[in-house]
């Protein structure tokens, strides 16, 4: 991940896609937000009520989350050291904006706990033509993030293309949700599976929360 494209994950608004798209996360449950930088997306999303796990190399940006409640944090290597969560940690939702490192994407899909969330914007090739980054690594090909997600998640949300705000971009984004094929059949499976838990760690506390599976995508304008 190049600078310019670290240097966007400072303290700043949501993102508009996460903001479209996080009523879909199970209430109370635990989010993970990956290369969190300083935390935009954690901060907003602890005070609707979830507690998120922040990962980052960035110790620096890092430190400004020390304290923030809901909020846990892992300095880590995302690239160069082995996936630094349990094998078996599942989310109710993962964020992940403005960073692409395509080896984590399997991962990604695996950490999803049943209804769990992904929510997902990076860039996308043509960034090249209006600025940072333009390293082809870091840039989704046509459909790349779709072919990524299908068929193992079912796709809510997508959307290929350029953006002019909050600066010129050329992105890729998605929403997509890991279904509950019992829940989705089975009223009675949905009841139960509705009531029980799915324990996931955030560095420096154990979180317990109920992820509920989501039978109903609202589409927001």
């Amino acid at each position: 991940m190049d600078q310019a494209t670290h240097a966007m994950h400072g303290v700043g608004e949501p993102s508009e896609w996460v903001r479209q798209w996080a009523h879909l996360i199970a209430p109370g449950g635990t989010v993970l937000d990956l290369a969190s930088g300083a935390g935009r997306h954690a901060r907003w999303l602890a005070q609707r009520g979830h507690p998120v796990a922040a990962l980052d190399r960035d110790a620096a940006a890092l430190a400004t989350l020390n304290g923030v409640p809901g909020i846990g944090v892992l300095e880590c290597d995302l690239e160069g050291a082995p996936w630094p969560l349990p094998d078996d940690a599942r989310f109710a939702a993962i964020v992940v904006t403005n960073y692409l490192h395509r080896p984590l994407m399997p991962r990604l899909l695996d950490a999803l706990a049943p209804g769990g969330v992904l929510i997902y914007e990076t860039f996308a090739q043509g960034n090249e033509t209006v600025g940072k980054p333009s390293n082809p690594a870091f840039l989704l090909a046509p459909g790349e993030l779709l072919a990524v997600c299908a068929p193992a998640l079912r796709v809510i949300a997508y959307q290929d293309g350029f953006i002019a705000h909050p600066r010129e971009a050329f992105v890729q984004r998605i929403c997509a949700v890991r279904e509950t094929p019992a829940a989705a059949a089975n009223p009675a499976a949905r009841t139960a599976i509705a009531g029980s838990e799915a324990e996931s760690e955030i560095p420096g506390h154990t979180q317990t929360s109920k992820v509920l599976p989501v039978s109903r995508y609202v589409l927001t304008a």
